[in-house]
């Protein structure tokens, strides 16, 4: 009983030894992307990146809740075009606002959390040439508070899967 007890001490030791760690030592500002090469034409490619709509056709945190209410409002693919979701707790409450377009190159946009955590970010979509396809980078910016700091890496693990499966998502779309 004695050796689990001090087992147990350790990790726990050990946890918040690397809690503090992170909260000194990772940067304030978060940034994630990923690319995949599409083999379509930017033109047939910005249908799924060029307005809100388009991106909720295969936005994998779209997907999180089979009930979740959207609204959209603006003008689709201008800035400005703009939608709210309210979901689960897996997808939680916010709203996503076009900031920036370059027709067939990129699409900026502004993401505002409400539920479960406040919180701002910005992302992007860019759309470059790559042979005969064309090549999609999807970023992600924010600033973390010191508190989240430690949950970088489970961060970077699900922004992982979750762009996966939208990029892939957004391949098998574009390629039909």
């Amino acid at each position: 009983m004695k050796t689990l007890l001090k087992f147990i001490g350790i990790i726990i030791l050990l946890v918040i030894v690397y809690a503090v760690i992170a909260m000194l030592a990772f940067s304030k500002d978060y940034h994630y992307e990923k690319s995949v090469v599409i083999n379509a034409p930017k033109e047939k490619v910005w249908q799924y990146i060029g307005s809100n709509k388009g991106i909720n056709a295969w936005n994998p945190f779209a997907k999180g809740d089979p009930n979740i209410q959207i609204t959209y409002s603006g003008t689709s693919g201008q800035v400005g075009d703009t939608y709210k979701w309210k979901g689960n707790e897996k997808v939680g409450e916010g709203e996503q606002m076009v900031t920036d377009i370059i027709p067939n190159e990129k699409l900026g946009a502004k993401l505002h959390f409400i539920k479960p955590f406040e919180g701002d970010a910005k992302i992007a979509f860019v759309l470059t040439p790559d042979g005969n396809g064309t090549k999609v980078t999807w970023i992600f910016d924010n600033e973390m508070n010191t508190i989240m700091k430690p949950m970088k890496p489970m961060m970077d693990m699900n922004m992982n899967k979750m762009f996966n499966q939208g990029l892939e998502d957004l391949k098998k779309l574009s390629e039909k």
